[in-house]
């Protein structure tokens, strides 16, 4: 507990491991006495922020995690109970079958998705509890629910660590231990309920019909500088005295380190027992509930589908018949492959917040890269392939491009492969851009380029070699959709020799297979989605370290300016070289 600013959030990120990539953490951290990484899936975070898939109802998002973590050969109906129970225990019983809400549907408040966050996490029960204001936007009641629910966990033998900022005096009462945290100094560490004697004892004594713990914020919050340090006179015992905040909480440092409360903690500590944690699977669970949200989501493929159509329409009557050929029918390709696709930037947004999802569930343990990618992949193929098919077949028809049955599949097919390369370039854009609107920007860069480089705009054989030809343009997606498309849709037309129109006018060549062309489009989809999970993968085992050694860095060279190790490093939350759990 403690003021704004006093490190509450920063020590919990510590002993989590969850430091921000550009901080080191110095001094250990001891776990049951031992020196020792956690277990993957043996604790959990339930962080300030509800990141939670908006269009799942609370029963359904309870559910799903149920289906991920708890094990496989656990029966549906025990987890059906355990999924009742503890929607009974976070008293959401009234909004089970309410959508969590967004910005088109309406959903729960925030309190509720408060106690969602939470429900998902105490669900699996696990060993070691982190929580970072949990009763922020709770009313008084809900917060001491949600507290007395988290103290009967820590009564199974789980470890519950929770950050508060000003609890009520009920809820102060059901805490069993006390970190006090000013600046990131503790003040005091020990029994909740010995809090009280402790500040008496220096000086700091709680008046009567206060709640202490707002007692205690107030004597050691230095925004507001001055404080009646000695209470003692306010019952008539000493005259009054008046001190800074500060000097009042160092006050309260110094001797709480001599105290027999500190004595007492320390040889609590190395009482603490081991306890072994286990690590769950995920399955096809993510499938479905990627699958639920992007149905349900009106922003991640419904509305595009319905822009799709409307422009796939609107193509037929503005594209000319075959004796604008030359011009119009390879406009027509360039205006498919470039525009058409460009509209799945559109569902950017929508994947930012899986990405959010998805960051809370891989630290708290739930799955890992690989089963995300997978699964994600899977459940967009059946939108993307029911867009390709319609917009498709309603282009294909009004333009009336090559008669033959196989010649529409094949251009079907370039669709698709044109439309999840987009997709996946974006979710390589995601993993280091995770702000929409910079996403759209840079994914929409990235696009106006690709379209400069296609032979379009341009013919290939007329671009300049260095960088624009090669690399880029064979980089471009669409450049090997428009050497596809037009070969397949232009070769024997009537009137008009097909070889010669592609070759003198549209510059694709004749002599290569479109099928390569194809493959070479469905390559760049596999190779998109390898290096979305490889990036992810660096971000999490490789830029940290490069981000700490920096922050090293630049902490050895304040220190060489005079500068107080104290304010930079995070490791400063006491002066012990040791930090136990």
């Amino acid at each position: 507990m403690g003021p704004s600013g006093s490190g509450k959030s920063t020590l919990l990120d510590s002993l989590s491991g969850r430091l921000p990539s550009n901080a080191f953490l110095s001094g250990t951290i001891l776990l049951n006495g031992r020196k020792t990484t956690l277990s993957f899936g043996t604790a959990a975070y339930v962080t300030q922020e509800d990141n939670l898939t908006s269009t799942l109802t609370v029963r359904e998002t309870i559910s799903y995690t149920a289906n991920l973590r708890l094990p496989e050969k656990m029966p549906w109906s025990e987890k059906k109970r355990l999924v009742e129970g503890t929607i009974d225990e976070m008293g959401l019983r009234d909004c089970t079958d309410t959508p969590i809400g967004n910005w088109h549907l309406r959903g729960i408040s925030t309190g509720e998705k408060r106690r969602v966050s939470i429900a998902v996490e105490i669900l699996t029960r696990p060993r070691l509890l982190f929580l970072d204001e949990p009763t922020s936007g709770l009313d008084s009641a809900s917060a001491f629910f949600v507290v007395q629910t988290l103290r009967n966990l820590a009564r199974d033998g789980r470890t519950v660590i929770a950050s508060v900022h000003q609890p009520s005096n009920e809820v102060f009462g059901l805490f069993d231990h006390l970190c006090l945290l000013s600046a990131g100094r503790i003040v005091y560490f020990g029994q909740a309920s010995e809090a009280y004697n402790f500040f008496t004892h220096a000086g700091f004594p709680c008046p009567p019909l206060r709640n202490p713990s707002d007692h205690f914020l107030r004597c050691i919050n230095s925004d507001f500088d001055k404080v009646g340090a000695t209470l003692k006179s306010e019952r008539g015992v000493d005259p009054p005295e008046e001190v800074t905040a500060a000097e009042a909480t160092l006050r309260l440092i110094h001797l709480y380190k001599t105290s027999p409360y500190s004595r007492a903690t320390r040889e609590e500590v190395e009482e603490m027992a081991k306890v072994p944690g286990q690590l769950p699977d995920a399955d096809s669970t993510l499938v479905r509930r990627s699958f639920t949200n992007m149905w349900r989501d009106f922003g991640y493929y419904r509305m595009r589908f319905i822009i799709y159509v409307i422009v796939s329409i609107c193509m037929g009557p503005s594209t000319g018949t075959w004796e604008q050929l030359k011009q119009s029918r390879g406009a027509c390709s360039a205006f498919v492959f470039g525009f058409v696709t460009f509209m799945s930037v559109g569902g950017f947004p929508s994947f930012v917040e899986d990405m959010k999802v998805f960051h809370r569930e891989r630290l708290n343990g739930h799955y890992g890269v690989a089963a995300f990618a997978i699964s994600n992949t899977l459940s967009a193929v059946p939108f993307l392939i029911l867009i390709s098919i319609t917009a498709g077949t309603i282009c294909y028809t009004m333009v009336r491009l090559h008669p033959g049955f196989s010649h529409y599949i094949f251009f079907v097919l370039c669709l698709y492969a044109s439309i999840t390369v987009v997709e996946s370039l974006m979710m390589v854009v995601a993993t280091f851009v995770p702000n929409f609107l910079m996403g759209l920007m840079i994914g929409a860069g990235i696009q106006g380029i690709f379209m400069l480089v296609s032979g379009h705009y341009r013919f290939p054989k007329d671009l300049p070699k260095p960088v624009w030809k090669y690399p880029l343009s064979y980089m471009s997606f669409q450049f090997w959709a428009l050497q596809a498309s037009p070969s397949q849709r232009v070769a024997g037309a009537p009137r008009i020799s097909g070889e010669y129109v592609l070759e003198k006018f549209l510059q694709v060549s004749i002599h290569r297979s479109k099928w390569i062309d194809l493959g070479v489009l469905f390559s760049m989809v596999v190779i998109y989605r390898l290096l979305f999970f490889a990036m992810i993968k660096l971000g999490e085992e490789v830029v940290p370290h490069l981000r700490r050694r920096a922050a090293r860095k630049r902490l050895l060279r304040q220190k060489r300016k005079g500068s107080a190790a104290g304010d930079v490093a995070l490791g400063s939350l006491d002066q012990s070289p040791s930090l136990r759990m």
